[in-house]
């Protein structure tokens, strides 16, 4: 089993982590794009482009699936992607975990790039999943492109200007972008232990192997080898990931 993942940067290591836990002994190929990146601010036309090529430079490993591992990606350039590669490929997108925590009945926030926040897209998923509870958008700008660089003090200023934009009712908050899941204990700690997170990466997970007609395996050996391309060249996980223990589960199989 062969799984490509395609990100702007290193928000795909949340899903690549929760991948290789359900299937240690799948093949993962992580396509990046640290020449384009951040991809957010950039026009939908951009975005798709540089989805579409992101997806391109890794058919050559032949994967089983694409998982389109960012948000933004998801909402832009999903049907592109699917139009070009299903059914020979399936390609799976990133939602944010709105549903599950409105099933909650409670308030909660959903922390999200500025670009997504008041979108329509996300403005649809309330609209969809959590009618009559109450949700407040948070933006929180610069927490993406800190989580990008490893950077432990930025990435504190911009959880604590989120954090005093969060009501304190809250119960939940959901993460609106995959680069937040790596950054879960600091935003834990700002918020307080009673708040929940919510992320997509293991929904996302399961449901790429539901796509394959695959079950999960967390027992198998651990065969699963690594790739990474960065903007199209093969490279090795950028020094940025293994701050991370989502890229430290994966550090030790980087390819040249």
């Amino acid at each position: 089993m062969r799984i490509a993942l395609v990100d702007s940067g290193i928000g795909l290591l949340s899903t690549a982590a929760a991948l290789r836990r359900v299937r240690p002994d799948a093949d993962l190929i992580l396509s990046m794009d640290p020449d384009h990146m951040p991809w957010g601010p950039r026009s939908v036309p951009e975005i798709v482009g540089r989805a579409l090529a992101g997806a391109r430079a890794v058919l050559g490993e032949r994967p089983d699936a694409l998982v389109v591992a960012c948000n933004t990606a998801s909402v832009h350039a999903l049907q592109a992607l699917r139009a070009e590669l299903e059914p020979r490929i399936p390609v799976i997108g990133t939602v944010p975990a709105v549903k599950p925590a409105a099933d909650r009945g409670a308030p909660f926030a959903i922390w999200a790039t500025p670009a997504t926040t008041g979108s329509p897209y996300q403005r649809d998923l309330i609209d969809r999943f959590a009618r009559g509870v109450e949700v407040t958008p948070v933006a929180c700008p610069g927490l993406a492109d800190a989580v990008e660089r490893a950077d432990p003090v930025a990435v504190g200023e911009a959880v604590d200007r989120a954090a005093a934009h969060t009501p304190a009712d809250v119960s939940a908050v959901v993460l609106g972008c995959t680069h937040y899941d790596l950054v879960g204990e600091a935003i834990t700690a700002a918020l307080g232990e009673r708040v929940t997170l919510f992320t997509a990466a293991d929904a996302v997970a399961a449901q790429t192997l539901r796509r394959l007609g695959a079950a999960p395996r967390p027992d198998a050996p651990r065969t699963g080898e690594l790739r990474v391309y960065a903007s199209g060249r093969p490279a090795r996980l950028p020094e940025a990931a293994l701050a991370y223990r989502a890229g430290a589960l994966l550090t030790t199989e980087a390819a040249a």
